[in-house]
């Protein structure tokens, strides 16, 4: 997947006349791309046009004005877009209550090690990036990036099987089958 560079963030007032139509479609995109994994946790995969609008959010929410201020968002971004045959995705421990995060966390430390993509007999498990930051051995952090690589078969296998996305850390399991509408989704990321 082609990665953002700066000719693709309009500057602040370009970005106002188009903002409410494109964030409309953003948050439309996302609701087919945000996956509930039981009750503790979301993920929502993520590609350029999810990345663009973070960036051109913090560019407009900072007031940047300077190239290299938006260069520096755009390196940030860039690297949660997925590779070709990759899928991207930010896991969410969506607990906001601080009672059951003290008590989840710690139990969930590696959480980002047990998440898989079932597609056919294949087993794609993710891997995560920025681990040194996100989590410690005593407890782990409530968001997870994650990318998934998949084979030509294995891509090929997924625009058509069901896919499961399936969670078998020992203190949470969950086994969830996306819908026709999800994997058609996601099948745009390889080819993109």
């Amino acid at each position: 997947m082609r990665k953002l560079t700066l000719s693709d963030i309009k500057d602040l007032r370009e970005y106002e006349r188009e903002r409410e139509a494109f964030r409309a479609e953003i948050v439309a995109a996302k609701k087919r791309r945000r996956i509930q994994l039981g009750d503790l946790m979301t993920i929502v995969f993520e590609n350029a046009a999810t990345m663009r609008f973070q960036v051109q959010e913090m560019a407009r929410a900072e007031r940047m004005l300077r190239d290299e201020q938006i260069a520096r968002e755009i390196e940030t971004f860039n690297d949660l877009i997925p590779a070709d045959g990759e899928l991207s995705g930010t896991l969410f421990i969506e607990i906001t209550d601080d009672e059951a995060l003290r008590y989840w966390l710690p139990r969930l430390v590696g959480i980002h090690e047990h998440l898989h993509i079932v597609v056919g007999a294949a087993i794609v498990t993710g891997y995560a990036e920025d681990v040194d930051r996100l989590t410690r051995p005593d407890t782990t952090s409530t968001v997870h990036y994650l990318k998934f690589a998949f084979t030509p078969d294995q891509q090929q296998t997924f625009e058509t099987a069901p896919v499961r996305l399936v969670i078998d850390h020992p203190e949470y399991q969950v086994d969830v089958t996306l819908s026709d509408e999800q994997r058609d989704e996601l099948v745009g990321d390889f080819a993109a």
